[in-house]
């Protein structure tokens, strides 16, 4: 499909420890999205997400504000081509 698209997200601020991973699963499941959540060392949340461009931007503008508890102080996303490599959006 054309409109399918790849975004890799990178969430930063206060974002580790408020629920981010589960809720973005949720919303991104919700959306039927695919691809996975995981923090990373330096506190920062990476998002990998595939499938409609708009159902990923959705997303990403979900991912601005993030949680009741988050802060959310910026969010990177570099688009790429989809791999469909993922059967389900998961917690890592």
């Amino acid at each position: 499909m054309k409109n399918e698209k790849r975004a890799h997200i990178f969430v930063s601020g206060k974002v580790q420890g408020v629920f981010f991973r589960d809720t973005t699963r949720k919303k991104a499941s919700s959306l039927g999205l695919s691809g996975y959540v995981k923090n990373l060392p330096d506190g920062r949340v990476e998002i990998v997400a595939e499938g409609g461009r708009e159902k990923i931007e959705d997303l990403i503008s979900w991912a601005d504000d993030g949680p009741p508890l988050a802060f959310v102080e910026d969010v990177k996303v570099r688009w790429e081509d989809p791999e469909n490599s993922f059967l389900d959006f998961q917690i890592k």
